[in-house]
Formats: structure tokens, sequence, C-alpha cells
């Protein structure tokens, strides 16, 4: 497996876990789900860092998509080199570090960690494109 696909499933996992800190959240705030929450879509009370456990989750999932049809892209385009791994490798750890900033509630760093996840991004995009 190359260094972009590992780094492809590891950022699939990281985003696919991501809704756990969410649901803690809800849990430990509201209990268990009740029959009537899954009929009445009305959010529930949350602490802060819940809310930002949503939005952490949500954020990973939007940019995902780009991310991964360019790592699939460079691969099907036998495109991968030292520095589509150096893209895809930043990109994993920039939305690791995001994750954990954004449920700290350190909202200057989080932008900046954010950027620098979609410089990755166009990053792969120039390789793919050249």
């Amino acid at each position: 497996m190359s260094t972009e696909l590992k780094y492809l499933a590891f950022t699939a996992l990281l985003t696919g876990s991501l809704w756990i800190p969410y649901v803690i959240a809800q849990l430990r705030t509201n209990g268990p789900l009740q029959p009537e929450n899954y009929v009445d879509p009305t959010m529930r009370p949350l602490p802060d860092w819940g809310k930002r456990a949503d939005r952490a989750y949500l954020n990973a999932v939007e940019t995902f998509a780009p991310f991964a049809a360019l790592v699939l892209l460079v691969q099907a385009m036998g495109k991968a080199d030292a520095l589509t791994a150096f893209w895809t490798i930043s990109y994993f750890w920039l939305r690791v570090a995001h994750a954990v900033v954004y449920l700290a509630g350190w909202p200057f760093v989080r932008t900046v960690i954010f950027v620098l996840g979609w410089i990755c991004v166009v990053g792969l995009f120039v390789e793919v494109i050249r």
C-alpha cells in the first residue's frame, strides 16, 4: 500500500471516529436517547465542548471528500511521489491537531491549522494537474 493510500485510510478512520466525543457529551449531559428523541429533531442542551465536538466532526466530514478524491486521483494517475506523500501525511496530522484544538476551544490556532490543511489539499491538486 502506498503512503498516500495508508494516510487516506488513517484519515478515514479519524473522520469516522470523531462522532464519539459528541455522543459522549450527549450521554453525559442528557442521558441515553429516549424514543421521542428519534421523532423530535430538537437539539438537546449540550456543554460548549460538546457543541465543538459536533462541529469538529462535521468539519472533518466536509473536508474529507476533496482530500480523498485527490489522493485517489494521484494513485490512479500514477503520480505518487515524495511530495504527494508529504501532503497526505501532513494533512492527516493537521486534521488530528485540528480536532484536538477544536475540542479545546482555541479559535485562532484552529483557523491556522485548518488553512494549513487546505494548503495540503491544494498541494495535492497541483500535483494532479501537473
